[in-house]
């Protein structure tokens, strides 16, 4: 195998990885106050998530879509296949006496709800294949320049169409968030839209670098065929 090879195989485990690390975590939630400008209220699992959208940029510019796209698929089967093991899991009975962790803890942890994860998938599948076209598409418009433009600008397009899915999947399809005292489905659905919006836009603006970087380094060691493969 060669090095071009190696670091797609690299690259594609740590989007799988990172996807499904997303939706075993994504229970808890946290807050966080940069410079006491604004209040973040986020899950976890929206920490991990952005890396999903560095590592197909990075194929996409020196892959192609079609790696890219291969990418996606994987971590969607990965997924489906980590949630069937852990339904599997969370229905086999613990040991009363010896088991360190008991049925309660172990569903409150892992207990997926079927209507998260299925929001999750639509969304997920929606973003990342829109966050690739458009990524080709500037590609195309600027002639494989600014590298920035279609880095921010598919991330963040495909993030609103990322967030705005799973949002409206969990709030006014499934009713799967509890409605906070004084607040109605569209109020909820805005101020979590808000808050995930502008934490996913930083994320992209602080991924720009890194993408740099890993073109940077990576292009002349095992070159650029994406023109081929679009």
């Amino acid at each position: 195998m060669n090095l071009r090879d190696r670091i797609y195989l690299i690259l594609a485990g740590i989007f799988i990885a990172t996807l499904v690390s997303c939706n075993l975590i994504f229970l808890k939630f946290f807050e966080w106050r940069p410079l006491d400008l604004y209040t973040f209220q986020l899950s976890v699992g929206i920490l991990p998530y952005p890396i999903t959208f560095l590592v197909t940029d990075i194929i996409s510019e020196l892959y192609g879509k079609r790696k890219a796209d291969q990418v996606v698929i994987s971590g969607l089967i990965a997924s489906v296949f980590v949630s069937l093991l852990v339904l599997v899991a969370d229905s086999v009975p613990a040991i009363k006496d010896g088991s360190p962790v008991d049925d309660e803890t172990f569903h409150r942890v892992f207990g997926l709800n079927a209507a998260g994860v299925f929001a999750s998938m639509v969304a997920y599948l929606s973003a990342q294949f829109i966050d690739i076209r458009v990524f080709h598409f500037w590609k195309k418009l600027t002639r494989g320049k600014h590298l920035w433009l279609r880095n921010n600008g598919s991330t963040i397009f495909s993030q609103v169409v990322d967030t705005a899915a799973v949002l409206a999947l969990l709030i006014f399809v499934f009713d799967a968030i509890p409605l906070p005292e004084g607040k109605d489905h569209w109020r909820l659905f805005l101020d979590l839209f808000e808050m995930g919006v502008l934490f996913k836009m930083l994320c992209a603006l602080v991924d720009t670098p890194l993408l740099y970087a890993a073109v940077w380094y990576l292009k002349p060691r095992i070159g650029d065929e994406s023109s081929e493969t679009t």
